[in-house]
């Protein structure tokens, strides 16, 4: 397969912090690819390089086989959806995106755009400053995906998104796919990833801390589990990490354990029990230590 974006032993200092430090990541043609990471792992500063925002202090960083500083003409065939969406707040959603199609400097798929913003149930003709940030996120995304780009990089696409909408995300993303992109999915929700890639990168402290297949890192899925209960038993302290404070218990476990820990709250006369996909941050600490 050819490989799409490729970094190979990139490092990024600023002063005495190194914010990348020999990483490596190789995404190949057609493939989702996941960038997880928690908060200050290196995933922004690693796509800004990607984009040639950033000059690496050492390594190099590829997309479509050329370096984005060196040869920014490149970027014209690249999608991009960053994760603080800025827009001009004095012209709507539709100037916005023949603004950007201007700056591009080639048309957009005019039939794509529309079928975005149907698909995204957005209002194209208000005043940007009007809108909420999740429709904030949608002209991102509509301007993004109508480009017919090669390579699609995605930092945290789906904040401010309602649950129906990231559902809609998914679905575009997958025609993305089908249509031959590639794209890179920098994320926080393990979850997210699961749906829609086929590989993932996990960065630790600027260092690839795993890659490969999802299938083969399933293993680090973790789910928080938290409920209210009446009494303390033996089952309830025997399972590691897990702290009970005021009657409010609290654990993160592996998706195998999950059943085993509910049994053991409901034997213990557990109520309001929750059980949901952990963050990035607790998957981290379960599967690391703490990151820092």
């Amino acid at each position: 397969m050819t490989t799409v974006i490729d970094v190979r032993d990139l490092t990024k200092t600023f002063g005495d912090f190194r914010a990348l430090d020999n990483f490596n990541l190789r995404v190949e043609q057609g493939t989702i690819h996941g960038f997880l990471g928690p908060n200050g792992s290196g995933k922004s500063t690693t796509i800004r390089i990607l984009l040639g925002v950033l000059h690496a202090t050492s390594g190099t960083a590829t997309v479509l086989g050329e370096d984005p500083r060196r040869n920014p003409a490149v970027l014209k065939r690249i999608g991009y959806i960053p994760g603080d969406v800025s827009l001009w707040p004095s012209l709507t959603g539709r100037e916005v995106f023949r603004a950007l199609e201007s700056l591009r400097g080639f048309p957009v798929d005019r039939e794509r755009e529309a079928e975005l913003i149907e698909a995204f149930k957005l209002d194209p003709d208000k005043k940007t400053r009007e809108y909420s940030t999740g429709n904030r996120r949608k002209v991102s995304l509509v301007a993004a995906l109508s480009v017919g780009a090669e390579a699609i990089i995605l930092d945290e696409p789906t904040a401010g998104l309602d649950p129906l909408m990231e559902q809609v995300f998914v679905e575009q993303i997958r025609k993305e796919q089908a249509r031959g992109a590639t794209v890179l999915l920098s994320s926080h929700i393990m979850s997210e990833v699961e749906k829609l890639c086929e590989y993932v990168t996990i960065i630790r402290d600027g260092q690839t801390a795993e890659t490969g297949s999802v299938e083969k890192l399933r293993h680090l899925s973790a789910h928080e589990i938290t409920a209210r209960v009446s009494r303390e038993t033996s089952g309830l302290r025997e399972i590691e990490g897990s702290t009970l404070d005021d009657g409010r218990f609290h654990v993160t476990v592996s998706r195998e354990q999950v059943p085993d820990v509910l049994r053991r709250l409901l034997e213990a006369g557990g109520e309001d029990i929750t059980s949901a996909p952990a963050s990035i941050e607790e998957m981290f600490l379960q599967h690391y230590g703490d990151a820092r």
